[in-house]
């Protein structure tokens, strides 16, 4: 039997908006309309970001409930909700992305350390302490939310074995690494495949780890992760362009990118309902 390999679209940007591509989509009905051909692609796992109808960036609950229906209106997806703090005018807080939460997807992103975003002028210190690391991974405990370990740098997996040891995360882990987000967070470290290695080298037991880049990055640390034996996320968020000079058309477009190259290793792209089985996520089918 094939390795499934589970592909996460991140369809939209806390960052940058349609002045950067045109293609990106903003509002719940774009932004389900792109995840469904997405998952037509081949994405299993949809990572959202949210804004409101004059296109600012929020955590507002209401806006995410919204868009989660939308997108399961279209299709069965892996639903994940970004609880990173909305980048609008006057800055927002750690606390703030915890909203996400109450529209109950089926996972999270838990950003595992503080970090310091400079971006158009702003520089916003997001506090994301061991305490609150402790806070937000219970709260999803305890609503059944399964964390998406994002890990900017080497220090952020000391505390990925802290969650772990005082119980607060069930196996099978599933790690993100973040590479070449240097530039806007200074937590951030480069993208290289030493860079990427090593983070293999220190997963804890029983778990499972995805990779995505920033900009030029993101296709080398998307093959390379599959190529290690875990899974890659890839989209407008992360990246706008197809290659250097050319933006990409679509989210799905680099979705299919992807997907080829899975199957050309002689891999499988993970159905949604398959990556919920290795997550550890319960079935949509048991819900009904």
């Amino acid at each position: 039997m094939s390795r499934k390999v589970i592909l996460t679209v991140a369809p939209t940007s806390n960052f940058h908006g349609k002045e950067a591509n045109p293609a990106l989509p903003i509002q719940p009905d774009e932004v389900a309309q792109s995840v469904y051909e997405c998952w037509n692609a081949g994405a299993s796992i949809v990572h959202l970001h949210a804004r409101d109808k004059n296109g600012v960036q929020t955590n507002d609950a209401n806006v995410f409930k919204e868009m989660n229906r939308l997108v399961r209106e279209r299709c069965d997806i892996v639903l994940q909700n970004s609880i990173a703090p909305a980048l609008k005018p006057g800055g927002s807080t750690a606390e703030d992305g915890l909203q996400t939460l109450d529209a109950m997807p089926e996972m999270a992103s838990l950003d595992m350390g503080i970090c310091v975003v400079n971006f158009r002028n702003m520089e916003l210190i997001i506090e994301w302490t061991r305490s609150f690391l402790r806070r937000a991974a219970k709260m999803m405990l305890e609503r059944g939310i399964k964390p998406e370990m994002e890990v900017y740098n080497n220090s952020n997996m000391d505390d990925v074995q802290m969650l772990i040891d005082e119980g607060l995360l069930t196996k099978p882990y599933y790690v993100s690494c973040v590479l070449g987000m240097n530039k806007v967070n200074q937590g951030g470290t480069v993208y290289s495949p030493k860079h990427l290695m090593h983070y293999v080298d220190l997963m804890p037991q029983d778990s499972m780890f995805s990779a995505l880049g920033i900009g030029p990055n993101q296709l080398a640390a998307n093959m390379q992760s599959i190529l290690l034996g875990g899974h890659a996320r890839t989209g407008f968020e992360d990246n706008i362009f197809f290659r250097k000079g050319e933006l990409a058309t679509s989210n799905a477009q680099l979705v299919e990118r992807l997907a080829r190259f899975v199957r050309d290793l002689g891999l499988e792209v993970a159905s949604p309902e398959e990556a919920r089985a290795m997550l550890g996520i319960p079935s949509l089918k048991a819900k009904k």
